[in-house]
């Protein structure tokens, strides 16, 4: 039984089943979407279910390798597989996506327009999503990529505001052409040399020559610099968030922008490293630039979502820093920071959602006092907030804490460089409690707005919301509190990939081989 359990495709299982699963919605007797949102929940809680099982039986976490690997042959001529597996870049980032997803679907109940066809979107992501982090095949990755974006396309041009279809547009615009770079890139990296292949494990193992390597960094990097976001390519985020319902933005916060920062450290970092080596200043630069302009632009919104869209991009500034450290906690940092930000992203952006259920409105002039009716909905905002401007004891102070440090240790880099860096990255720390702060102080602090109050009935939170920011904070404050809980997951790849990123920088070579020698000459008489 144990061997059986051992050979089964737990991958493509967890990947296939939602997928399969939506594709019986329409047959489902409903009229009112109450079976339907039940079903689509069922289908979530099983899927998710899955991804634990099979981390909990099959996932060494010791290993720093691809687990769980299936291979099965597609086009055998041109090595075209259905591949798949996961290490600790992807493992987290899964776990992430299903529980994530399965919330997203709870918090989806209030939907009543189409709502066959929006739980059919909402399973479709959630394996299409699981795909991204899972496949080991560039051709594959990047169709999976591509028909990811369709459903995030739809939810938000039939379920979003007033500009819906403006902001689906330039989400696809944006995606779509960044991902151009993604199957131009694919293409190369597979042709080249005397073998075709676009297995990523056989792909990282062909020596390709630096420049080539830095064409297609280039190109890669504004492919998944769309999705993470990275200034100046960070546009259609706002839009989009703008838009969209609390479902979509859960989904968008909580997963997609991770599968650029996941698609940086597979490809960019672990496939062409020595490319990796020249444009890691950029991204450093890059990372500053986003978590000072975002922070900026979001202190002077008005509107709610978009103030919580440019907080997202300001945070996603750490994962750039960290993927460029050169250090093992740098690295680790950068890992941690998106699996915090999922957790913390989707629960402010489900708190936007619940607030404009109740108050019909995003602006907060047209707010104030909220929290004296909803005394729930208080708390819940402020324990949020609190883990969004990075509170000790929460996620996301420990993850940032960690790039900080893995940066300002890096020897990659001369000592100004990083004073400047870092000190210019802690104003942005720095703003970021001035503008969720003050936000919280016009949302529910002070006097009552007397013209909402009159033709809106403020009703505190449900339980169904209530168990929804639970189910969110629970894993924020307890990876804040024991950081290990996830970490031990991912650090023996991100171990290994920062070794391979060290061997690239010839200073950082030399001076491991000087530090070797050292210790053999000290190590050495002690020993005899």
């Amino acid at each position: 039984m144990s061997m059986n359990l051992a050979n089964f495709p737990w991958l493509t299982t967890i990947i296939l089943f939602p997928i399969v699963a939506a594709l019986l919605i329409p047959i489902i007797p409903d009229k009112d979407g109450k079976t339907v949102r039940w079903y689509a929940l069922t289908v979530g809680l099983i899927d998710f279910a899955i991804i634990v099982y099979a981390f909990y039986t099959g996932y060494d976490l010791s290993n720093p390798n691809l687990q769980l690997v299936e291979s099965y042959a597609w086009v055998p001529e041109l090595d075209l597989k259905w591949s798949v597996g996961a290490d600790g870049l992807a493992m987290p980032l899964i776990l992430l996506t299903g529980f994530i997803t399965t919330l997203a679907t709870m918090a989806a109940w209030p939907v009543t327009f189409k709502p066959k066809l929006f739980y059919f979107l909402m399973l479709a992501m959630y394996g299409g999503q699981i795909a991204v982090f899972a496949v080991q095949d560039m051709l594959l990755f990047f169709l999976v990529w591509e028909l990811e974006l369709v459903p995030v396309y739809l939810i938000l041009s039939i379920w979003g505001g007033k500009r819906r279809l403006y902001a689906a547009t330039k989400f696809i615009l944006y995606t779509a052409g960044g991902s151009l770079f993604i199957l131009v890139g694919a293409l190369t990296m597979a042709f080249f040399g005397d073998t075709v292949t676009f297995d990523m494990s056989a792909i990282a193992a062909k020596d390709i020559p630096l420049k080539l390597q830095l064409f297609l960094y280039a190109g890669f990097l504004i492919a998944y610099g769309v999705k993470l976001p990275i200034f100046p390519l960070h546009t259609w985020l706002p839009d989009a968030h703008g838009e969209a319902t609390a479902p979509a933005h859960m989904l968008l916060a909580g997963i997609l922008l991770k599968m650029g920062g996941y698609a940086l450290l597979r490809m960019n970092a672990g496939m062409l490293p020595d490319a990796h080596a020249y444009f890691a200043p950029v991204l450093v630069i890059l990372g500053v630039v986003n978590i000072i302009y975002a922070a900026l632009t979001s202190f002077a919104q008005r509107n709610l979502k978009r103030k919580i869209a440019y907080s997202s991009i300001s945070h996603m500034g750490f994962v750039l820093i960290g993927i460029a450290s050169f250090t093992d906690i740098g690295v680790s940092g950068a890992m941690l920071q998106m699996i915090s930000h999922g957790l913390i992203g989707a629960s402010l952006f489900f708190m936007v959602g619940a607030t404009y259920d109740r108050t019909h409105t995003l602006m907060l002039d047209e707010m104030g006092g909220v929290g004296k009716k909803m005394k729930k909905v208080f708390a819940m905002w402020t324990t949020c907030s609190m883990a969004s401007l990075a509170l000790p004891g929460m996620s996301g102070f420990v993850a940032e804490l960690m790039v900080f440090v893995g940066f300002a240790t890096s020897d990659a880099y001369n000592s100004t460089f990083k004073v400047i860096i870092v000190f210019l990255a802690a104003v942005g720390v720095i703003l970021t409690p001035i503008y969720l702060l003050s936000m919280l102080r016009e949302m529910l602090y002070g006097p009552e707005n007397k013209e909402l109050v009159s033709h809106t009935k403020l009703i505190d939170a449900e339980p169904r919301e209530v168990f929804i920011i639970g189910c969110l904070l629970i894993p924020i404050i307890g990876i804040g509190l024991y950081p290990k809980i996830v970490t031990q997951i991912y650090d023996s790849t991100t171990t290994q990939l920062t070794t391979l990123l060290r061997q690239s920088v010839p200073s950082l070579v030399e001076e491991m081989e000087v530090a070797s020698r050292y210790d053999m000459a000290v190590k050495a008489p002690m020993i005899k």
